[in-house]
């Protein structure tokens, strides 16, 4: 009967953890720290770095990795690129396939490469790297020796800026804003393409993912400590989408996962809906809207459509 009380009375962690991951550390190990460390099997993360990759890694701890496809997409990263060196991986890890002398570069030949990377383009990921073909890694293929067509990916580069260059070392050192599912061994590689001579990543630290900057990351060690971090809530992880706050009784509707009528004097609108609430015109399909519970909690994800609220993501908020 304790038992039963304690049960009743135990609320599972819900949050996001913000880690700077080290080198020689995979995702994975990540995870399986934080599991250890909060005693929870039901922790995922946002995105895959590769293990020599350091910085920003987003885990989320309970139903919170429910709200992971919500997160901001942006990434940021800061990290230098080895021109003249080609490699099988398109990082220093990789073995050599070819090195070529680097040309006399100036600051203004760069910077107009650079700018031609902008905006909306296409790439060709690495074969050493995690997504599935034919329902397997491209990397566990590779290693068996075949050769795997990469299926081309639509990319975002939001921005390229020039930190340092050295001509001697033949080192770019870049930060780089871009949308999810960027490569930056292969940015490397076709940026080293472009400027006549092969590239190839020699480091990489993520600055910023899913929203969340480097500043606020956590070291690994941090989980070994007498004292836990404390996680960072659904609503301070979702506060870029617009916010809903429900009522006692949308809250019971919400609970059931019943749909119920939108209305705008319970909503917190971004700035580029702002003028739906003015006019009182009907909310697009599909717009996405934080739901807070009557307590102050957050208690999910909804649709707004044709001016009603769809239960998406329901939570239950502590009582």
């Amino acid at each position: 009967m304790l038992l039963l009380l304690l049960m009743k009375h135990f609320v599972m962690a819900c949050g996001f953890l913000i880690l700077n991951k080290i080198a020689n550390y995979t995702s994975h190990q990540c995870v399986t720290q934080v599991r250890q460390a909060y005693h929870l099997k039901r922790v995922g993360h946002g995105g895959t770095l590769d293990p020599d990759v350091t910085g920003v890694l987003t885990i989320a701890i309970g139903s919170a990795t429910r709200l992971l496809p919500y997160l901001p997409s942006k990434k940021s990263y800061l990290g230098e690129i080895q021109l003249g060196q080609i490699t099988t991986t398109d990082d220093l890890r990789g073995e050599i396939v070819s090195n070529a002398m680097v040309p006399k570069l100036d600051l203004s030949q760069i910077q107009k490469i650079l700018s031609s990377f902008l905006g909306v383009s296409e790439q060709q990921p690495p074969q050493i790297s995690a997504i599935h073909i034919n329902g397997e890694r491209a990397y566990m293929r590779a290693r068996r020796g075949e050769n795997i067509i990469m299926p081309i990916k639509e990319i975002t580069i939001d921005c390229l800026e020039l930190e340092h260059w050295e001509q001697i070392t033949g080192r770019l050192r870049l930060r780089i804003s871009c949308s999810s599912g960027t490569y930056v061994r292969s940015l490397s590689r076709d940026l080293g393409i472009a400027l006549g001579c092969g590239g190839c990543l020699a480091w990489l630290q993520r600055t910023e993912a899913q929203g969340f900057q480097l500043d606020i990351a956590v070291p690994i060690k941090a989980l070994t400590g007498n004292s836990l971090p404390k996680l960072l809530t659904p609503i301070e992880a979702i506060k870029h989408l617009n916010s809903y706050k429900l009522t006692e009784d949308e809250y019971y509707s919400w609970e059931c996962g019943r749909a119920f009528p939108f209305l705008y004097d319970h909503s917190i609108l971004q700035k580029s809906y702002a003028h739906a609430k003015e006019t009182r015109i009907n909310i697009q399909t599909g717009v996405p809207f934080s739901i807070i519970a009557p307590n102050g909690e957050m208690a999910g994800i909804g649709f707004a459509k044709d001016n009603v609220i769809q239960p998406k993501v329901v939570l239950k908020p502590k009582q």
